[in-house]
């Protein structure tokens, strides 16, 4: 019995010289969260960092967390954001949680921090996607991880008359932002109990969570909230227009409000009590919202406004940056909205781009009359290529910090008689070489070469900010200049190599241009 009772005495002794969390048990701003230890890694799920926007809270800001006495034990994912489509924890108005994986033995490690924004076209996305599982990354790099919910579609991003009015700022629509920016609030405050650095935090995301990345960079809401940023086939310089396009997908509030008032139109609402009393599912759509109400908007407020303006004047959060995307984006989304015929793709370039459908039929034209890989990159440049390379540019010329571009193009060589043949790496793909999932991902054991170098690339840049490091192809840092460099992300290694079909996005950057003259604005309705 004696000996029993040293035995709890030591354990209970061990307790107390070590801490709370040696045993995955924090303590945050609003109670005590008990996490998982599993082989030198603590994992916490489900922990909330603002109150369920329901109710009266459907369409505000969101609100601090209240406090609760016992503690939560986080060994569960909370359901995603209401959205269509399945996931493993469901969908609830009920999402704002995030969740940490923690290498740290104590508090004072003070260890990096990389903070995952998923994407899904602001329609959907949730942090329990089995792609977006944080433990290889934390253990291979010894970093703290963190993914963050928030609200999407209709329910994350409604504009409406009614709203502005009740709103002290006088907007609407972008609650899905604030939500990223409450989240990364909570890590400032609460971080380092998981031993985490608040003053080393990177944000990273991919597609939607790109762009969410990028529009984060240039609001001033979320200023000093990290210092790093990596976004994948993201980017939100393109200008505001009525009817959307990918690339140009924002609107004002004032067409936005407008979008707001059809929709409730459509669902039979009234008021905005009417609308706060519908049931969240009412909202939900298969898919892209249509009718507008589910993207960003310049509002003003959280996007101050057009974000290549506010790059040339300087007026945004001037960190480093890796940004880039893949080398065949534009095989996801069917060529130009969806055209996969000569005919259809003709019709489409010449109804979006106007005065210069010829000069951008020439500079991506079709291959032996058919939509080929040099066509279909015009979808990819618009949305994700000339995004990527304005931003690397304006920044290179007004900011301070360092920026780093890549190109991942990691594809089999397919033979000529394949339905694939020409094709490149499609969209998303990189999100599994970067995560180390080679389980959950169609990556052979050829692959992991260049998934351990990326890996490490994200690392270090969330260390240091700079990705290069010992024993990784050097990355050079883009300056903006005809002759920078862009790292490809490609196998068997990463080399570094000239800006993708400069000449043709020199032909887009032309259409951009023109699209924020008073003529491109009145095409453009």
């Amino acid at each position: 019995m004696k000996k029993i009772l040293w035995a709890l005495a030591c354990a209970a002794l061990l307790f107390a010289s070590c801490g709370e969390e040696a045993t995955g048990l924090v303590k945050v701003r609003s109670g005590k969260v008990q996490g998982v230890v599993t082989e030198g890694l603590t994992i916490y799920k489900g922990i909330p960092f603002a109150a369920p926007p329901v109710g009266d809270l459907r369409w505000k800001a969101p609100q601090r967390e209240a406090s609760w006495d016992t503690v939560l034990v986080a060994d569960h994912f909370a359901p995603g954001a209401m959205q269509g489509g399945h996931s493993p924890v469901g969908f609830s108005e009920d999402c704002l949680y995030l969740n940490v994986w923690t290498p740290a033995a104590s508090k004072k490690d003070k260890l990096p921090v990389l903070v995952w924004i998923y994407g899904g076209g602001f329609a959907g996305g949730h942090t329990a996607d089995p792609n977006y599982d944080c433990e290889a990354l934390a253990r291979k790099g010894g970093i703290v991880m963190v993914s963050v919910a928030y609200r999407v579609g209709k329910l994350g991003f409604l504009a409406h008359p009614e709203l502005s009015a009740e709103n002290p700022q006088h907007v609407s629509g972008n609650y899905g932002l604030l939500d990223q920016i409450a989240a990364l609030q909570w890590v400032q405050e609460n971080i380092a109990q998981f031993g985490g650095d608040p003053d080393k935090v990177t944000i990273f995301g991919e597609s939607a969570g790109g762009i969410s990345v990028s529009q984060l960079c240039a609001s001033p809401l979320a200023a000093g909230l990290f210092r790093g940023a990596i976004s994948q086939s993201g980017g939100s310089f393109g200008p505001t227009r009525p009817t959307t396009y990918p690339g140009e997908n924002m609107k004002t509030l004032s067409d936005a409000e407008k979008d707001g008032l059809k929709i409730a139109e459509s669902l039979g609402a009234s008021s905005l009590a009417e609308m706060r009393a519908l049931d969240a599912s009412a909202f939900v759509t298969n898919g892209l919202s249509a009718n507008g109400g589910g993207w960003p908007i310049v509002d003003g407020y959280v996007i101050p406004g057009d974000q290549y303006e506010l790059y040339e004047q300087g007026r945004y959060n001037d960190v480093a940056v890796l940004i880039g995307y893949n080398s065949d984006e534009g095989a996801s989304f069917g060529g130009l909205g969806g055209a996969s015929t000569p005919e259809g793709h003709i019709a489409g370039v010449q109804k979006r781009y106007g005065k210069f459908a010829e000069d951008l039929l020439a500079a991506y034209p079709l291959e032996d009359g058919k939509v080929g890989k040099q066509a279909r990159d015009l979808m990819r440049d618009a949305a994700f290529g000339w995004q990527t390379w304005a931003w690397g540019c304006l920044q290179a010329k007004t900011g301070k910090s360092p920026v780093y571009m890549y190109y991942f193009d990691q594809h089999p060589e397919y033979p000529e008689d394949s339905p694939r043949y020409g094709y490149g790496s499609p969209h998303g793909q990189d999100v599994a070489y970067v995560f180390q999932h080679m389980e959950n991902s169609r990556m052979k054991e050829s692959d992991l070469p260049l998934s351990d170098a990326m890996g490490q690339y994200w690392i270090n840049f969330t260390k240091y900010g700079d990705p290069n490091g010992e024993g990784l192809p050097k990355w050079p840092r883009f300056m903006g200049e005809d002759d920078s460099q862009y790292m490809y992300l490609t196998g068997p290694e990463p080399f570094a190599g000239p800006v993708p079909s400069l000449e043709s996005l020199k032909v887009l950057d032309a259409y951009f241009a023109w699209r924020r003259t008073d003529e491109g604005k009145a095409a453009s309705l």
